[in-house]
């Protein structure tokens, strides 16, 4: 399958900002022969930043910027994330992984739809400004987890919760990503209230074992960013909060769904459940 041309934008820039760890580790070879400080080294990489962020701004039409800018801020993050992994003390490294999970996951976002279903692609797809409560919850799970590193610094060590956290987001960021492709032009992250002519309903795939898997794919990915920061509080409310939000939402994308397919939706309902626990979706009264 092509990648369309704002798929081929939107990687180009992200794996350009990932070059910045290509400087960081290489400082040392190349820059004068002399071993660099930390401090140095991460200032040359986000100067490459910086200049990766002009050359585009100047390059690109006002479009193609948003699209490139995004990308390129993901992979700038990701290349973050890892430094911060394998540089940083005990306590912060699962910081450094979370970063790295959360790039990878917005990006991904986009990459997918560019793939699967170019046609509804937009610089909102990278997610990035999902909702005021989205960013609120990415708040509240940063200050939590700096404030047990400041008064309960050990349970930050604990390498099997972020393992764990690790295993669960990269299985349910897989099923997602399984999800969009398998559901193809008839995917969108917008919840569709009009029929188009070539919208289907897809019952095959990872969508004959549960009817919602790219919900269920993000539910697990967003209590796992929460194990891998060993954060106990945030772990409580975004399951609770991630729950809530996908009981709402399925109920109002299933009384559309029932809409366009009537019967034949209703029969899938009996035979294959929603995929989320306690959460059985919008169903018509006999």
């Amino acid at each position: 399958m092509m990648l369309c041309y704002e798929g081929k934008l939107s990687l180009c820039c992200f794996l350009g900002a990932m070059l910045s760890l290509v400087l960081f580790y290489g400082a040392e070879s190349f820059w004068f022969d002399v071993k660099q400080e930390f401090l140095a080294k991460v200032a040359l990489a986000v100067a490459y930043y910086i200049a990766l962020n002009v050359i585009i701004r100047i390059r690109l039409n006002a479009r193609d910027y948003q699209i490139a800018v995004r990308a390129a801020f993901l992979g700038f993050v990701m290349s973050a994330g890892i430094v911060v992994f394998e540089s940083a003390e005990e306590k912060y490294k699962a910081f450094g992984v979370y970063a790295t999970l959360m790039a990878l996951f917005h990006y991904s976002e986009y990459l997918g739809i560019a793939i699967c279903n170019p046609k509804t692609l937009s610089p909102d797809s990278f997610i990035l400004n999902h909702s005021i409560h989205y960013a609120l919850a990415a708040v509240a799970s940063w200050v939590e987890f700096f404030l047990e590193v400041r008064l309960v610094p050990e349970i930050k060590t604990y390498k099997v919760l972020w393992i764990l956290g690790v295993i669960v987001c990269l299985a349910g960021e897989s099923l997602r990503k399984i999800a969009m492709i398998t559901a193809s032009k008839n995917f969108s992250h917008i919840v569709q209230f009009e029929r188009h002519n070539e919208h289907e309903l897809v019952t095959h795939g990872v969508y004959g074992k549960m009817r919602h898997p790219s919900y269920v794919g993000w539910f697990y990915w967003s209590v796992g960013t929460q194990l891998t920061l060993a954060n106990p509080i945030c772990f409580i409310i975004y399951a609770i909060a991630s729950w809530k939000f996908f009981h709402d939402r399925i109920l109002m994308e299933e009384i559309t769904l029932l809409n366009f397919f009537g019967e034949e939706y209703i029969r899938y309902q009996e035979c294959v459940p929603t995929g989320l626990p306690f959460i059985k979706g919008f169903r018509v009264e006999p």
